[in-house]
């Protein structure tokens, strides 16, 4: 009993070091990347400064080109994405008024459909690859027919805290091979997605281009719905005040954390009384697409009140971007290079597949099912779907430099109303249960006839 304490001070001296090594070393490597970054103009690109910095912690991780980071910060840094994610859900809706979707219906409606059927096709056709060609050829695991989804509309949050359930239904090279699945996404709705724009604009198919020219601000501002992706102003955190608004929101940001914590944990309790599927989908689910209904009723209560204004969007933009960031950064220093070694060829055909799916709903169909101004409407919802929402912002930027559209209403209670379930959400949590229990067949004819129910309405309401 007398060696007890002494034990325990050691263990807790060495669990701290590695804390703190950890914490520093990520700090460091963001701000390398943020350095580098800045210098190469990434930014312009629309490719975070945190990938790079994930690129830099790779290289050192213990199977780099130059090992310094022991195994023990590796094993600390891969456990912080699901957290870091969650942070990221609680700040999305604190910082900024909640939509009116009053008179939003039919552009809201077709975008909602537009956003379905992209994350559903990304199921129909990876299922259909995987079971025409990976599987017959290469003998994959079915849940590879769950990649694209997770990666290309979840983008590297959500392909990192996917990895504990795909280890635990037999997949674990997945999570490695979502977030390298993701790094192409968000290169591709860059690079592929500007190039989509050049042909718009050589088409006429931007609103610009079909209107009178006007004369207009020039702003370098983004929008208001682009705050995720913003910089906070100097004087939004440093203003006389800012410490306490600094705590307020903090405080906030925590309260829709616990909230989403006290929903995951209710949610379990029904579960656990249902038992069947249910149980199976919650028990897998974690706690960062709840976040956001915490973030939603946080808002919701503080407008009801009249203390809106107690947030402050700066600040929560802030936070939010800095947990992306480096959650991106522990995520991309903890791939497993091994993995995509091995498995290059089925990730090559997967991302194939998946861009040419999300080009076609862009090119083909978006044309039939969105309300003018169709591109702009469809280019938002293409960066997103196959990157992540700053992607999609940025397009439409590239589209609409001058704000002329009303596409970001829309995106944004579109935003709203689907990331609890795609991108992170319920439907991506559940899909890999539902290959491991009815079959990846059952799966792909399912997403089959969701796919085909989603376009028949899109056209519906178009003809309407």
């Amino acid at each position: 009993m007398n060696d007890l304490a002494p034990m325990l001070l050691a263990a807790w001296q060495t669990w701290g070091a590695t804390v703190l090594v950890a914490v520093a070393g990520l700090a460091v490597l963001l701000a390398l990347g943020r350095l580098l970054g800045n210098a190469l103009g990434l930014h312009l690109l629309g490719i975070p400064e945190a990938l790079l910095a994930g690129a830099i912690g790779l290289a050192v991780a213990p199977t780099g080109l130059v090992p310094l980071v022991p195994e023990p910060v590796i094993a600390l840094w891969s456990e912080l994405p699901t957290a870091l994610l969650t942070l990221v859900f609680a700040c999305l809706l604190l910082g900024k008024p909640l939509p009116n979707p009053a008179g939003l219906w039919r552009p809201l409606s077709a975008q909602v459909l537009m956003a379905l059927t992209l994350a559903f096709g990304q199921y129909l056709v990876a299922g259909l690859v995987v079971l025409l060609l990976l599987q017959p050829w290469l003998g994959v695991s079915p849940l590879m027919a769950c990649l694209i989804e997770v990666a290309y509309e979840g983008g590297h949050g959500s392909a990192a805290a996917m990895g504990p359930i795909y280890a635990d239904l037999g997949f674990p090279g997945g999570e490695a091979l979502g977030l390298a699945l993701s790094t192409v996404g968000l290169l591709a709705a860059t690079l592929v997605g500007g190039l989509v724009v050049v042909l718009g604009r050589a088409r006429g198919w931007l609103l610009a281009d079909r209107q009178e020219p006007v004369v207009v601000p020039v702003s370098n501002d983004l929008p208001a719905e682009a705050a995720a992706i913003a910089k906070p102003s100097a004087q939004a955190v440093s203003s006389p005040g800012s410490a306490e608004r600094w705590a307020v929101n903090l405080a906030l940001t925590g309260v829709a954390v616990v909230m989403g914590y006290l929903l995951w944990t209710s949610l379990g309790l029904v579960a656990d009384q249902l038992g069947g599927g249910f149980k199976l989908v919650i028990d897998a689910l974690p706690v960062f697409p709840l976040a956001l209904a915490g973030s939603l009723l946080v808002r919701l209560v503080l407008e009801k009140t009249g203390k809106g204004h107690w947030t402050s969007a700066p600040i929560q933009s802030l936070v939010s971007t800095l947990a992306a960031d480096l959650l991106i950064t522990a995520a991309t220093a903890c791939l497993d290079l091994s993995l995509l070694r091995h498995d290059w060829l089925p990730l090559t055909v997967l991302a194939t597949v998946g861009l040419a799916w999300n080009l076609g709903v862009l090119l083909l169909l978006a044309p039939r099912i969105l309300p003018a101004p169709w591109f702009e409407r469809g280019i938002v919802e293409f960066g997103q779907g196959t990157g992540v929402a700053a992607s999609g912002l940025l397009l439409l930027r590239m589209a609409d430099p001058a704000d002329d559209s009303d596409a970001l209403p829309a995106f944004s209670i579109k935003q709203l109303i689907l990331q609890p379930l795609i991108a992170g959400g319920v439907i991506t949590v559940g899909a890999p249960l539902a290959v491991m229990s009815i079959g990846l067949p059952a799966w792909t004819a399912l997403c089959l006839v969701l796919v085909v129910t989603w376009i028949s309405l899109g056209l519906w309401l178009a003809r309407r």
